[in-house]
């Protein structure tokens, strides 16, 4: 049940937002700073638990096991709203003002306008990556967040919410759930780190391990995609039966968001792979500078690897420099292979 796993994780946070609801004083918007994309949808599931479960004990603790905190676990609740990146660009759009298109910031909006259908009356919206709104996207939203809709929530959940305007920080009370350390749960991560230990100690000047450690990465950024999908397929199976049940335009919007979820993903998990390519390499050069193993961020990416007790610092160094230029060459529309593989001779070739 999240409600558990939460209240132990983050035992004040909980227990604030619980005497908030008690004593009518709920924000009516909540930014969430995490680093862990989980953490932060999951959070947000159990905000909406304790605001809107019908069970409530006599201390206001969520009961997780009726229709609505299934619903609200599941996000299949009637006025449940969520907000996501989507497309190439990865970015939630402003959208039409005349004629939204879903998932887009009108779209959203406009949702909290209509008649409730929820027995509690409230609506809750949910904004992923909330700091992929451009500035115009936080200004056309700038107004709903200062005069809300009476009885509805907006969660907006961020892993950088020094991305946000000012003026969108300053009109939701922040909650702060970090872990200060990244998980790399992507798809086939344990073999990228087994990779790029074979690149880093066991490649040098070798043409042929390069290319085939090359090859390795380069297969399991192919793979990122369908591991996306698949992952977000298995997520939503409960969400898309329901759908089955709904009238069309209801169900429309569910399919829509899941396939925005499904390209939203995909982007996740990429971020995901260039993120864990950077913390293997910066993690070698600490160790390389005496850092002892246990006082980096991610230990773990090193279990069950061989690694030198002693790292060359010169060498370490020259590799960090060298993902650091990967990093800002896919920024641009570049082939990703070719400039993975030419990191990769850059790492062990001099």
């Amino acid at each position: 049940m999240l409600f558990k796993k939460y209240a132990e994780k983050f035992p004040l946070i909980v227990k604030s937002l619980i005497n908030a609801v008690k004593n009518n004083k709920l924000a009516h918007a909540y930014l969430l700073h995490g680093d862990s994309p989980q953490i932060r949808k999951e959070f947000a599931s159990v905000i909406a638990q304790i605001v809107i479960c019908p069970n409530k004990d006599g201390h206001g603790v969520p009961c997780s096991e009726c229709k609505t905190c299934r619903q609200l676990e599941e996000q299949t609740y009637a006025e449940l709203y969520t907000l996501s990146p989507v497309g190439k660009q990865w970015q939630i759009r402003v959208g039409d003002r005349v004629n939204p298109e879903t998932n887009t910031v009108r779209w959203f909006e406009e949702q909290f306008y209509l008649t409730s259908l929820a027995v509690a009356n409230k609506k809750i919206g949910l904004i992923y990556d909330c700091d992929r709104m451009k500035k115009e996207a936080q200004n056309a939203f700038l107004k709903t967040l200062e005069e809300p809709p009476r009885d509805s929530l907006f969660i907006l959940a961020t892993g950088n919410p020094s991305a946000l305007l000012a003026t969108t920080r300053s009109r939701c009370q922040t909650l702060i759930l970090l872990e200060n350390r990244c998980n790399f749960d992507f798809a086939n991560s344990s073999e990228l780190f087994a990779a790029l230990a074979k690149l880093q100690f066991r490649s040098k000047n070798d043409m042929v391990s390069t290319e085939q450690c090359a090859a390795e990465i380069i297969s399991i950024t192919k793979n990122l995609k369908d591991s996306a999908a698949d992952r977000v397929e298995a997520e939503w199976e409960e969400k898309l039966q329901y759908a089955l049940e709904l009238e069309p335009p209801m169900r429309k919007r569910i399919m829509a968001q899941f396939e925005a979820a499904t390209a939203g993903e995909y982007i996740r998990e990429r971020n995901y792979f260039i993120s864990a390519l950077h913390t293997w390499f910066a993690q070698t050069y600490l160790l390389s500078c005496g850092t002892k193993i246990e006082k980096i961020a991610n230990p773990e990416i090193f279990e069950n690897l061989e690694i030198p007790k002693e790292i060359n610092e010169k060498e370490a160094y020259e590799a960090l420099q060298a993902v650091d230029k990967l990093l800002y060459e896919l920024k641009f529309n570049v082939n990703e292979e070719l400039a993975l593989r030419s990191f990769c001779l850059n790492v062990t070739i001099n």
